[in-house]
């Protein structure tokens, strides 16, 4: 009896789970919901401008919205005006490499990723050959985000490449080198003349004797020696004969001098000396005369005097 119930417990737990394979369906429709629900709900595109082109890039945003996408050839940018609503947003990008890619020397180089302080911003990388996906970190605050690569790759905005020049080689025809004999060459031995020397002749050398002058010495006349005594004569006197005699050119009172008379400073002396005595003389007299009058009228005055007492 107890095994019975037992096994008919057992029966029933057994037949009220399902199977593994029943679970592992299950399992995967619920991740194919949510793919597909999560790819319906935030995958979106915004068609953007570039140089008059219209292309269109996809984004995921979660936690903010886009507002608009501008364009920057001259820079190689995309600027994104965004509204973040949470603590944080994050911006998945999807960026074709044939639009936007930044490389350095045929290499992959990191995108900058700034806010509108120019602040770097956090993000992640995924790459593939064909594209490369961005999801950015955007802190509450963000209004702006720039993405800025190397340049837009499409076929708009590259150079158009012209197609290699295949130059076909010109094949010119051999050239036969006809060869040009020379005949041989004779060299004529050149005979020289034998060179003869002929001596040359100095002529004899003919020494002139120099003949001196004969040297004719000049005797030194000495000029006579005058011996007679000089007597020098005064003035207004000339010598002659050997004594001093009165000069008679010239008249009283004058001596020749230099060829003119001019006037004896020696009798002008003693004459004037003589005038001076002469002078001293007449009025010593007039002072003894006018003395002796005084001395009458004193006298006359001095009787008259006595006689009136």
């Amino acid at each position: 009896m107890n095994n019975f119930a037992v096994k008919e417990l057992y029966s029933d737990k057994h037949t009220s789970l399902p199977s593994v394979s029943s679970l592992l369906k299950i399992s995967l429709g619920l991740i194919l919901f949510t793919m597909l629900s999560t790819a319906l709900v935030y995958a979106e595109t915004m068609s953007v401008d570039v140089e008059g082109t219209s292309f269109d890039v996809e984004y995921t945003a979660t936690g903010f919205t886009v507002d608009d996408v501008e364009s920057d050839s001259g820079f190689g940018s995309l600027l994104f005006t965004v509204d973040v609503t949470d603590s944080i947003g994050i911006l998945n990008l999807v960026l074709e490499r044939s639009f936007l890619d930044s490389t350095f020397e045929g290499e992959d180089d990191p995108f900058i990723i700034i806010n509108q302080f120019g602040e770097d911003l956090v993000f992640t990388e995924t790459t593939t050959s064909l594209s490369r996906t961005l999801n950015i970190e955007l802190p509450a605050g963000t209004i702006e985000v720039d993405v800025i690569g190397t340049s837009f790759n499409n076929s708009i905005l590259s150079e158009p490449v012209e197609p290699p020049v295949v130059e076909t080689p010109t094949v010119e025809p051999p050239v036969v080198e006809t060869p040009t004999v020379e005949p041989p060459v004779v060299e004529t031995p050149t005979v020289e003349p034998p060179v003869v020397e002929t001596p040359t002749v100095e002529p004899p050398v003919v020494e002139t004797p120099t003949v001196e002058p004969p040297v004719v010495e000049t005797p030194t006349v000495e000029p006579p020696v005058d011996n007679t005594p000089k007597i020098q004569c005064g003035p207004g006197t000339v010598l002659k004969d050997g004594a001093c005699v009165l000069d008679e050119r010239c008249g009283p009172g004058t001596v020749l001098k230099d060829g003119a008379c001019v006037l004896d400073s020696t009798s002008q002396s003693s004459g004037s000396s003589k005038g001076m005595g002469k002078e001293s003389l007449m009025g010593f007299v007039v002072a003894f005369v006018i003395a002796g009058i005084v001395a009458v009228i004193f006298g006359i005055i001095a009787r008259a005097s006595k006689s009136s007492n």
